[in-house]
């Protein structure tokens, strides 16, 4: 079968037109929030930057110490690795500080689980935490990627590497017990509970106390809703949380990739562009 130019560009129209399908333009709407969501409230105002939280978190879990200082003589994280799934940093700006928690966020329409080709990331449809299996997981990165908090961390150093972030210490949660890190908190910075509680509380502590707090309880709306949430005396920019839309980046990822191989489209409409191509050169080989 020959393809002259008319046939190609015959063919670039049924293509373009499968991309610019109407269902395109209409993205699937953001995921709920679980009426039995789990989640933390971590308040940075009572935060004192003691580390029992990132102590607990790798006791409970496992973990490996991972040595900052020359004497390796404590551990010591600098920040999320294969090794540390929970790490509180310090910011400052100009006279005034604050302490800030960084983990996993348990995004209510996480980007991570839409990313992941082989469904090694999953939210559980109850609590809502997401859940990483090794077992499933190919080590594409596409979550770590995907990630708006930069959370996922990948082992670099093991030949079988897999991801590494918080799951809400969920062996513990099967037993009825909280996550290490908030029953290690000695201040109460960290309170774990039902997602609609802890916003409840967080409101209520910004109504009692409106000059102590920014004005806002960061990952209520963020993208598309978080069920770790935060409260500051900072502007949350100034702790490095992300500025995101209130929608969700899965949604149009998501939508993008449904289109696209919708009735398989793009693979026809790429073999008939590589078709034309290969014919073309093959013709101009013969001329010459």
């Amino acid at each position: 079968m020959r393809m002259n130019r008319r046939g190609f560009l015959q063919t670039l129209a049924i293509g373009g037109g499968a991309l610019s399908a109407p269902s395109f333009a209409n993205a699937r709407q953001d995921k709920a929030l679980s009426p039995g969501a789990l989640g933390l409230l971590y308040d940075a105002t009572k935060c004192v930057g003691c580390q029992a939280c990132v102590i607990a978190c790798k006791e409970v879990n496992g973990m490996p110490p991972e040595f900052s200082d020359p004497d390796h003589l404590w551990d010591a994280p600098l920040g999320l690795s294969a090794s540390t799934r929970n790490v509180i940093a310090l910011y400052k700006e100009g006279g005034r500080h604050s302490f800030v928690r960084q983990s996993c966020m348990h995004c209510v329409d996480p980007a991570c689980v839409s990313a992941c080709p082989v469904k090694a990331l999953t939210k559980e449809p109850k609590t809502g935490v997401v859940h990483y299996d090794a077992g499933t997981c190919i080590g594409c990165r596409y979550c770590m990627v995907a990630c708006p908090f930069n959370v996922p961390k990948f082992e670099w150093g093991s030949a079988y590497g897999k991801i590494v972030k918080c799951q809400l210490c969920d062996h513990l949660l099967a037993k009825g017990e909280k996550p290490g890190c908030s029953s290690a908190c000695p201040t109460g910075a960290i309170q774990f509970g039902g997602v609609q509680k802890l916003l409840q509380e967080a409101h209520a502590r910004l109504k009692a106390a409106p000059g102590a707090y920014y004005p806002k309880v960061y990952g209520e709306k963020e993208g598309g809703g978080t069920q770790v949430i935060f409260l500051s005396a900072l502007p949350f920019e100034k702790l490095g949380l992300p500025d995101l839309p209130d929608v969700s980046s899965a949604t149009l990822s998501e939508t993008i990739m449904h289109t696209t191989y919708k009735g398989f489209g793009m693979p026809i409409f790429l073999f008939a562009l590589f078709a034309f191509i290969a014919r073309r050169n093959l013709q101009k080989g013969k001329e010459e």
